[in-house]
């Protein structure tokens, strides 16, 4: 089995408070976004890589992995990720998989990557890595005060990698930004279409960096799978 693997990584993390992005984070004598690109770049399943990056970022150069394709990156996730998509026009079949992994995604299991691959590999559709919603869930009004509890049976929380067919991947974001619709995930613009992308349990420790104090769980993490 085969796949692609497009990595969106334009973002400027307004919420991690520093200058540099967080997927430049100093991270275990690694970047974010190496630790984040490293189960794909040693997998033979996977058939070429690419990384969507803003036009002007002075970072990427300094790790850029030789065999990495880069991408412009676009205003939004969604548009970064459909660079990343158009990139391989010349090189992926429309049957072709295609996973989008988040670059401040750096905790990867590898028995995840492998589980979503070996679950989807006949799926007609695909999906995505996501947890169950373990907490007491909220919502609150413009002022941050509680207005309802929401019942979490059945709920989840998406993760990445997500999985789908490339021809089907790049039609589900042109029909959405065609109408003005931006997805958070891949998953939601095949919702979109009418399909019923597929949940795969993956492991609470996929951790998506958002602030500075989350690198010091990561490094935990990433040490605990090294000893």
């Amino acid at each position: 089995m085969k796949y692609w693997l497009v990595m969106p990584a334009a973002g400027v993390g307004r919420r991690f408070g520093t200058e540099r992005p967080k997927q430049y984070a100093a991270l275990s004598g690694r970047t974010v976004i190496e630790w984040a690109l490293a189960p794909f770049l040693t997998d033979p399943r996977c058939a070429g890589v690419v990384v969507a990056l803003a036009e002007e970022d002075p970072y990427w150069g300094a790790i850029a992995p030789a065999a990495v394709i880069r991408a412009p990156g676009g205003r939004e996730r969604s548009h970064s990720v459909r660079n990343g998509l158009a990139t391989l026009a010349e090189r992926a079949r429309p049957d072709d998989w295609v996973l989008v992994h988040d670059a401040a995604r750096p905790c990867l299991p590898r028995e995840d990557l492998d589980r979503l691959l070996l679950e989807l590999g006949a799926h007609p559709v695909g999906g995505l890595l996501a947890t169950p919603a373990a907490d007491t869930l909220k919502r609150a009004d413009a002022r941050g005060e509680v207005v309802q509890t929401i019942d979490r049976a059945g709920l989840w929380r998406a993760l990445t990698p997500q999985m789908f067919r490339y021809g089907r991947l790049c039609e589900a974001l042109e029909r959405a930004h065609a109408a003005g619709r931006m997805p958070t995930d891949e998953a939601q613009a095949i919702e979109w279409l009418g399909d019923l992308p597929r949940l795969i349990e993956g492991a609470p420790a996929n951790l998506k960096i958002t602030r500075a104090a989350d690198l010091a769980i990561a490094a935990a993490l990433l040490a605990e799978t090294r000893s």
